[in-house]
């Protein structure tokens, strides 16, 4: 199975859509939160299902703030982060995917990526595909892919900074 996995978009779709467009086909598209407005043009061009959460800035949109979704047999804690200091660190993210029986952990809110193993846990952020933050300041998503195996593995792809710019 191939997941997209994008976050803090901000209202500028560009990327976003360019993102949709190079990786497909696919299975799943999670959005971790902070669409800010893009939400109907996500679920408009998404050529497979779309689970979505809200961050800090989705003030009036109507996605749960976290959800625990199944995917290829892995069970994947998703929010946005910002309810669990991941500013400040990724454990506490990580133990509230441990009690609810996950084997992932997604989140936003940084705009910076990351993989992070746990013991039994990974906590990953594909970064922002709108305003990165980590010292290269390339915009950047992430692919998620199960084996049959039930494995997963997570690959990191950034953007030139042009790409999607005229959104």
């Amino acid at each position: 199975m191939k997941i997209l996995v994008i976050s803090d978009s901000h209202g500028k779709n560009g990327r976003m859509e360019l993102a949709i467009e190079q990786e497909s086909p696919m299975d799943l598209i999670i959005h971790l939160g902070d669409l800010e407005g893009g939400e109907d043009l996500l679920e408009a061009i998404a050529p497979c299902p779309v689970e979505i959460v809200c961050g800090n800035n989705d003030f009036f949109a109507p996605y749960p703030r976290e959800k625990v979704i199944e995917v290829g047999g892995i069970r994947i804690f998703v929010c946005h982060g910002h309810n669990y200091g991941v500013s400040y660190g990724t454990q506490r993210l990580a133990e509230a995917a441990r009690q609810q029986n996950c084997q992932v952990a997604m989140y936003g809110h940084t705009h910076c990526p990351d993989i992070e193993e746990y013991g039994d846990v990974t906590v990953v952020n594909p970064g922002s595909i709108s305003y990165p933050r980590q010292k290269n300041r390339r915009p950047s998503y992430m692919i998620m892919n199960i084996d049959d195996q039930k494995k997963p593995s997570f690959l990191i792809y950034y953007m030139t900074a042009n790409m999607g710019s005229k959104y």
